[in-house]
């Protein structure tokens, strides 16, 4: 009995849910399925046009090609052929996912500019929150949060990004895992990805272990363009790993996302807590929201099962206090949150049973839910 007949149309609509692993749309609406042809004994011939030369998920996407086309009846399996897009391509694919990257924003606004581009995470209809996470100094244990409370809000079924603004102290990259460099398309940056998170830092940038030693503009100059060329594409949560202190890129995140969130994360100890009250100062100040507090390295649990409070305690709970805001968690001390960071392998993602992972699971669950802005924008509604 002769195997059912293919038609191009179905090869089409069945290769239409399969989306580009680094832009998240169908390559069959991004332009990238450029021909479809119907061989001997159950072969299909498919033509797909990679963004760049070199994709590094060429395989990724070979493998997903493969196997939405052979769950067609009468499709023994694919010989697949790649080309690339053109220059002219790559910008018109860029201008339907990004816009226009010289737009500018509309007159009299104050806030959400960076040199005249929009931030899309300013605008009042955006669905994104920006979250701040911040410290007063350094060695609290601030990215290690920052990367497994986004890995947490991921895995809870969030769209997630990170944004490692820590420019002098990156660390992002090697916490999260991500080993390969964002991929640029006609001067649109697609962040690297791991455990549902994207993210982009400067240490995709620079060669490794060379230290930056900017001024000023060029760090603003980094930091909008961490905000305006990168493809985000409206995550539900943007995660800002601050640098420690109330410097220079702190003043300019309050002014490029207004309707960000800050969160400061402490250790139990008096002094440290002192210190991260004015971080919280400084948001109160640029008039963001302090919403939380979280206190890392509060116990350390022994082999004998007793909790040692190593760097004493009360210090997250009295800043929250202070502030007049929740302590939204507080984490123990354990050396598998350290060798996580260490080896872009976050305990949230390897060990999700874990006491740690579990604590971060319920404050991703309390931001997201709990703590979900009471007023809601919507571009449909408008005062007339």
């Amino acid at each position: 009995m002769s195997s059912p007949v293919v038609t191009e149309d179905q090869i089409v609509e069945a290769l239409r849910p399969v989306e580009d692993p680094e832009l998240h749309r169908s390559i069959v609406d991004l332009g990238m399925l450029r021909g479809v042809s119907i061989m001997d004994n159950g072969v299909v011939g498919v033509l797909i046009a990679l963004t760049v030369p070199g994709c590094p998920l060429k395989d990724e996407i070979t493998r997903r090609v493969s196997e939405a086309a052979t769950q067609l009846d009468g499709v023994e399996s694919i010989d697949l052929e790649f080309t690339v897009m053109s220059d002219e391509d790559r910008e018109n694919l860029r201008k339907t996912l990004h816009g226009d990257a010289g737009a500018t924003a509309g007159q009299g606004q104050a806030h959400g500019h960076a040199e005249g581009r929009v931030v899309p995470f300013a605008k009042n209809d955006s669905k994104t929150r920006p979250l701040l996470i911040s410290s007063g100094k350094g060695g609290v244990g601030k990215s290690t949060v920052t990367t497994n409370l986004a890995v947490a809000l991921a895995a809870q079924g969030y769209s997630v990004g990170i944004i490692d603004a820590d420019i002098y102290g990156y660390s992002i990259p090697r916490m999260l895992g991500t080993d390969r460099e964002p991929v640029v398309i006609d001067e649109m940056l697609i962040p690297p990805e791991m455990y549902g998170v994207r993210a982009i830092s400067i240490g995709y940038f620079v060669p490794q272990g060379e230290a930056v030693i900017w001024r000023g503009p060029m760090l603003h100059k980094a930091l909008e363009q961490f905000l305006t060329d990168v493809f985000w594409d409206e995550p539900d949560f943007l995660l800002i790993d601050m640098p420690p202190g109330t410097g220079d890129i702190a003043l300019s995140l309050s002014q490029y996302l207004p309707r960000g969130e800050v969160f400061v994360v402490t250790t139990p100890q008096p002094a440290a807590q002192k210190v991260a009250a004015m971080s919280a100062a400084m948001a109160e100040k640029v008039n963001l929201p302090v919403r939380g507090v979280i206190e890392n390295m509060s116990w350390f649990t022994g082999d004998d099962g007793k909790k040692y409070e190593i760097f004493g305690s009360g210090g997250g709970q009295a800043l929250a206090d202070d502030v007049g805001v929740p302590l939204i968690g507080q984490l123990p001390l354990v050396p598998e949150l350290r060798e996580g960071g260490d080896d872009g392998k976050p305990i949230t993602a390897v060990d999700p049973e874990s006491e740690s992972a579990k604590i971060f699971h319920e404050m991703a669950r309390q931001i997201a839910v709990d703590m979900k802005p009471k007023k809601i924008y919507s571009p449909e509604l408008k005062i007339l």
